[in-house]
């Protein structure tokens, strides 16, 4: 092969290689880059209702009542025969409060107060307290875990029998492996009454 021939083949090869290059640098350079995550909002509502998804409540998140603030400091999921619901305790200053949180079959919702200053037992199909009458509306047995801060072991038994009087009133007795009688009242409280910030 001439000479002038082989030059000519290595030039047109060499011509070749580097339009090929260029043109895959000029595509790389009009491909935008993948467009990053939007950032995410921590405090965003994700769940069922436009205040979150009362049942994915966890020790941590923050509950927003509209007038006042607090956290769940811990939560205890309870389990009788196949049903399962959680209470969450709220961090307050004088005295125990939690949310109690059941799927039956829609979501039900209370608000509880510790009551130790009464002195009673689940004794009977109805208990009159501070002239409301309470009438028995279930009672059983079953296991609990606990997550966060309740007081509790991590995992255990408790009792627990519940009353509602006519108007909607609650009243609730609740014992932990063994122990004594601990009593509480509370009152049914609506979805979307509180928003729900989820912790980190």
């Amino acid at each position: 092969m001439p000479i002038e021939v082989l030059l000519l083949v290595i030039v047109a090869v060499t011509v070749a290689v580097v339009a090929v290059v260029y043109a895959v640098r000029a595509a790389k350079r009009s491909t935008p880059p993948p467009p990053r995550p939007a950032p995410h909002d921590p405090f965003a509502n994700t769940g069922d209702s436009t205040a979150g998804d009362p049942r994915a409540i966890k020790a941590g998140d923050m509950i927003d009542w509209g007038t006042e603030r607090t956290w769940i400091r811990g939560t205890l999921r309870l389990s009788e025969g196949g049903y399962d619901w959680a209470e969450h305790f709220l961090e307050v200053e004088g005295g125990k409060r939690w949310l109690s949180v059941e799927e039956d079959p829609d979501v039900e919702l209370a608000l509880w107060s510790g009551r130790p200053d009464l002195d009673l037992t689940p004794h009977g199909k109805k208990i009159e307290l501070e002239g409301v009458v309470y009438r028995l509306e279930e009672k059983g047995s079953g296991s609990y875990r606990s997550e966060g801060t309740t007081g509790l072991k991590p995992q255990g038994g408790f009792d627990y029998a519940d009353y509602e009087s006519d108007d909607g009133l609650l009243l609730a007795f609740e014992r932990f492996d063994h122990g004594s009688w601990e009593v509480s009242t509370g009152t049914k409280v609506a979805p979307g009454t509180f928003t729900i910030y989820p912790g980190s």
